[in-house]
């Protein structure tokens, strides 16, 4: 319903072209944009609403690519950034807040400041790795 919303205002397209403006359509800078801007908001907006929010955006995106060879790695961008990028808080993913439930429950109290020093340097470095990988591989 929201993600309808966003799409029928227009925001989508909006941000779709706020991308493709600060990238002038390149695909792989257009992909870094996509995997870190995904990275660093999952880690604050739960990776399933966000990925809903930006499927209509990599579609809107997709239309100005000269080919659908060059749209796989804005998908392959948005999933890695989100999935990824969700570990670096509590609230990034729906995961991270059982876990810390089941380690509550066996005595281990951890906060949401302990979880988010470690959980954002990993994140950080998974995305990283993640953008040499698509810069290489496409």
């Amino acid at each position: 319903m929201i993600v309808a919303g966003l799409v029928h205002t227009g925001f989508i397209d909006l941000l779709a072209n706020s991308v493709m403006s600060i990238t002038n359509g390149e695909p792989k800078t257009t992909s870094m944009v996509i995997l870190w801007l995904s990275g660093i908001l999952s880690a604050w907006i739960d990776n399933i609403p966000f990925v809903a929010a930006m499927i209509p955006m990599i579609k809107s995106i997709g239309l100005h690519m000269q080919s659908a060879v060059q749209v796989q790695p804005l998908w392959w961008a948005l999933s890695l950034g989100t999935c990824l990028g969700g570990n670096g808080t509590l609230v990034g993913a729906s995961a991270n807040i059982v876990a810390i439930g089941i380690a509550n429950r066996n005595g281990y109290k951890i906060s949401f400041m302990d979880y988010t020093k470690i959980g954002i340097l990993f994140a950080l470095e998974s995305i990283l790795l993640s953008s040499v990988y698509i810069w290489f591989r496409y």
